[in-house]
Formats: C-alpha cells, structure tokens, sequence
C-alpha cells in the first residue's frame, strides 16, 4: 500500500470522525491525523515525563556528585596521615616529638612533618570541651601532620616499626580506615541513586505504556479501516512512534533543562552561603555541587535516551496490539 495515500486516508477519517466537544483536541486532530501531540493528553504525557526526567536527572546529578566528592575526599587523605603522641611517665613529649618527626622527615616518600604546638592541640579539643578550659593537668595527645608524596609512596610497615622502636607512646595513623568507610558510604549512595534513577525510568515506561494503549483505543476504527485497505503494521506502528517521540522529545527536554536550571540555581546560592559555617560544611562535603561539563553531558544524553526511549516502547506496544487485533 502507498505510505502517502495512507497518510492521506488518515486525515480524512480523523476529519470524518464526530467532534470531541473539546475544540484543542478536534483542532489538534486535524493537524495530526494520529496520536496529536497537541491535545490535552498529549501535553499531559510530556508533563510526566519532563518530570520524571527532571527528577531522574537530579539522582543522576546526585550520584556524580556523592562519587566525586567520595574521591575527593579519598585522594586527600591518601596524602596525609597524622602521628598522635601520649604523654608518657618518665619521657619528655618535646623530645618524643622531635625524635618522631626527624625519623618522619628522613623517611622516603614523606614530604613534610609539622609538628603541632600544645595550643593548637589544645584547640582542635575545644568544639567538645569548649573554650577557656584549663586542659595543662590533663595528658592531652601532641600530633605530627605527615604529608606524603603521592608520586613516591613511603613504605608504612617500615615507619611505624622506626616510630614504636624510638617512641612507644607514638600512634601512626594512615586513614586507611577511615577512606574504607568513606568508600562503602559512597558507594552506598550512589547504588541508592542508582535505583532510584531506574525505578524513575520504569515508572515513566509504565506512563507511556498506558498513554500509548489509550492512544491506540481511541484510534481503533482507524486502525481497523488501514487494516482492511491494506496497511502494515509497521506503517501505523511508525506513526504512533513518531508522535510520541516527539511528545517524549519535548518533555525530555523541559526536565532536563529545569534540572540544569536547579543545578545552576543551586551552586549560585551555595556561592552566596559559603561565608556561614552552614556554607562552609556543604562545601567541605559536597565541593561547589558543579557536576562539570561531563555531568550535564550525562543529563542531555539522559535527555535523548528519555526521548527515543519513548518512541520505542510506543511503537513495541502498537505492534502487540496490532499482533492481538490479528
């Protein structure tokens, strides 16, 4: 059968077809001969997708963001460890200090070794003892920050048996378990957004899976009649999949451009915050909330994936009904 006299055979039967009683559905009818884009479900079906789009977008954002920060953090504490020295009966903490930092400083792979003075130690316990507390009765710990090399990794096991065999009282701390920790959280996370993001995806099939049979319902004389001239499946397939991927084009591209909006918004009011303490602890965690150039390529192509996605469960769903009609 000739495509373009099955084109026209539509327009006319949508135009003979009794009027709705909504005039944007009957004006939009006869532009669109099947499945219109622009009747009231039409623009309810790219509402539900622009929003699951949208918040699919935002877990994907979540998820960057949680796995950058998490490797962030990561790097940074693979490049520092800290050596926590008690004060013991009978040894002087001053010398125990020296003796640890130049066995740090002449260690390979050990860039530097700061020493940190009994006030400053004194300070970093002042958030939970507060301030003002008279802490010279009390046996408070001395720390060595320890930077290291990156490019040379030190030799660990060798410094903490140089450390335990010159001062005993000296704990070497890597963050080993620490990072551990870190990642399993994040890799929690980010498995959590991860689901949400699929189970986000799946409901928006299911939405366009009983707007495209509701489609094909409301059309079915149509159908039956290009069936009876002689239509393929494959032609009124096509055009079921035409229109609703440009229904899932357009509300892919409204959520995915208001998640970008949000994202933006959001890293501009963070800007604006990072004065407060508030401020400052969001950005310790989460850095600027930029997901970069690499994240909002991810949420176009989420975008695309969302559209053409669309078209194709539309167009797998006709041709089971098709199949079921005979």
């Amino acid at each position: 059968m000739d495509f373009a006299f099955a084109s026209r055979l539509l327009t006319r039967l949508r135009r003979a077809r009794p009027p709705t009683g909504d005039a944007e559905e009957d004006e939009a009818g006869e532009a669109s001969p099947l499945a219109p884009t622009d009747s009231i479900a039409g623009r309810s079906v790219v509402t539900v997708i622009a929003i699951m789009t949208f918040l699919a977008a935002l877990a994907a954002a979540a998820a960057i963001l949680i796995a950058t920060a998490s490797a962030e953090w990561r790097s940074e504490a693979a490049t520092e460890a800290i050596v926590q020295i008690r004060p013991a009966q009978g040894r002087d903490i001053e010398s125990d200090l020296r003796i640890a930092a130049d066995i740090l400083q002449g260690t390979p792979g050990v860039r530097e070794a700061q020493i940190y003075s009994k006030e400053e130690s004194e300070s970093l316990l002042a958030p939970w003892l507060g301030q003002g507390l008279d802490l010279s009765q009390l046996p408070v710990p001395r720390m060595i920050v320890v930077k290291l090399d990156p490019r040379e990794k030190p030799d660990l096991s060798e410094i903490r048996e140089a450390l335990a065999g010159a001062v005993p009282s000296a704990t070497f701390d890597d963050h080993r378990i620490v990072m551990a920790r870190l990642g399993d959280m994040a890799r929690a996370v980010v498995s959590a957004a991860a689901l949400i993001f699929l189970l986000i995806l799946g409901a928006m099939g299911v939405v366009v899976a009983s707007a495209t049979r509701a489609a094909v319902a409301t059309n079915r004389e149509i159908v039956d009649v290009l069936h009876i001239v002689g239509a393929t499946d494959s032609f009124i397939a096509q055009e079921f999949q035409r229109r609703f991927l440009a229904l899932g084009l357009r509300g892919a591209i409204i959520g995915a451009a208001a998640a970008i909006a949000f994202l933006m918004a959001a890293q501009a009011l963070l800007r604006r915050w990072r004065t407060t303490a508030g401020g400052e602890q969001m950005e310790s965690l989460f850095g600027d909330l930029s997901i970069g150039f690499a994240g909002y390529a991810v949420i176009v192509a989420l975008a695309a994936g969302v559209a053409l996605l669309t078209g194709w469960l539309s167009r797998r769903i006709v041709f089971r009904h098709l199949r079921g009609l005979g």
